[in-house]
């Protein structure tokens, strides 16, 4: 049947594991013969208040199953981020209060629906089912795993043959995940490949309580800004969302261009075969049309356009931006008008901490006025002066 196939072709482009292909096959051909769509399952834990690229590669896979007439159960783990799933960590996660979890899903729909058709999606809580779960209900859950199976994990594993801590309530985290597959009679779940044994976990559950089988889709992580770690805002090496149209386009123009590649494949539409040639080529202009598309989808063709033109006046034409902000510090915050460069640009929000300061400045990559301050130790009354801090950042000081 040539619509099996033609769906078929569009949910497997870029995954890394189908598991099990035939069994999609199946649950598609009777998804067409009945008209009913197939329920497609993606979580993810409100860890961290902003939703970066990474996250992306997953969310426009959900947007292909909408367009294929698929509904997209998007799960929001306010239950497992208290938890913290222990995934690809070599140390336990700090478990997250109530108030924390509430303030970072609070923007959540809205960076999803930049991508999602959030008005056809279907968000669901696993508070609402995991908060009430009995202690009989989930030794039965328990039941279905062995402790050597889940030791079998490689970050367990690693952190088991290290001598580091594993407490109880991390091996949990894997049977509730699975768990939420039971409740909402998933069809397919999504994850990052780093997710396949929890996904997975979903399987062996849903065949435990009698249930059909989910199929398990897992992605490519995406890689980072810093070329090495996947992209996470516990790294530093994240391009948020919910942020700037400059600020994007400046973080992709950063990235290394071996990345290039993977970046078109899984957060654009363009044309890879041509674009490889482009890369040949030109790679810095091709660095530039993928900022440029990326960009496009999260804010609009004009606003990428004018990205481009303020990355240009910086980094080809050597000038400083058209609009720099002005950041205002209180004077009650410094009681005096003159101040220490790195108490300054920390005050001012330009560094992330004193000693990133200390070493922009020991690296001759902040600049007051176009003039290169070396010395950590220098006093300076901001009165409006452009400061300049690394490659891409800038602002004009003030103390109100």
């Amino acid at each position: 049947m040539k619509e099996i196939e033609r769906q078929l072709e569009i949910i497997k482009e870029n995954t890394v594991d189908v598991i099990e292909e035939s069994e999609l096959k199946r649950k598609l051909e009777r998804s067409i013969s009945t008209g009913k769509p197939l329920r497609i399952k993606y979580g993810i834990d409100p860890t961290s208040p902003e939703i970066h690229l990474g996250h992306m590669v997953l969310i426009r896979k959900l947007r292909k199953f909408q367009q294929l007439g698929h509904k997209v159960l998007f799960l929001i783990g306010d239950f497992t981020a208290r938890i913290g799933d222990p995934t690809g960590r070599n140390e336990t996660r700090p478990i997250l209060s109530k108030e924390e979890i509430k303030k970072n899903l609070n923007t959540y729909v809205d960076q999803v629906s930049k991508v999602l058709d959030v008005d056809k999606a279907e968000f669901v809580f696993n508070g609402n089912w995991l908060s009430i779960l009995s202690l009989e209900e989930f030794i039965k859950i328990a039941s279905c795993f062995t402790i050597a199976q889940i030791l079998e994990r490689d970050d367990f594993s690693a952190r088991y043959k290290s001598g580091k801590a594993i407490y109880l309530h991390e091996f949990m985290y894997p049977l509730l995940q699975g768990y939420d597959s039971v409740v909402l009679e998933s069809d397919i779940e999504i994850g990052a490949t780093e997710q396949k044994f929890n996904l997975l976990a979903g399987r062996a559950l849903q065949e435990f309580f009698g249930q059909e089988k989910q199929v398990v889709i897992t992605m490519p992580i995406l890689v980072g800004t810093d070329g090495k770690m996947k992209m996470s805002k516990s790294y530093k090496n994240h391009i948020p969302v919910s942020t700037t149209p400059d600020d994007m386009f400046g973080k992709i123009m950063s990235i290394q261009d071996a990345l290039m590649e993977s970046y078109a494949r899984l957060l654009t539409d363009i044309d890879i075969e041509r674009f490889k040639v482009l890369i040949e080529q030109d790679p810095r202009q091709a660095k530039a049309v993928l900022a440029k598309e990326i960009v496009s989808q999260f804010f609009t063709r004009q606003e990428a356009e004018k990205a481009e033109m303020a990355f240009d006046r910086v980094f080809k034409q050597k000038q400083i931006p058209e609009n720099i902000p002005l950041i205002e510090i209180p004077f009650s915050k410094t009681k005096q008008r003159k101040l220490n460069i790195v108490d300054l640009l920390f005050l001012a929000g330009l560094v992330v901490s004193k000693s990133e300061a200390k070493r922009l400045i020991q690296q001759n990559a902040v600049k007051v006025d176009g003039r290169t301050i070396t010395d950590i130790n220098a006093e300076i009354e901001p009165d409006e002066k452009v400061f300049k801090v690394g490659k891409r950042k800038f602002g004009k000081i003030k103390i109100v």
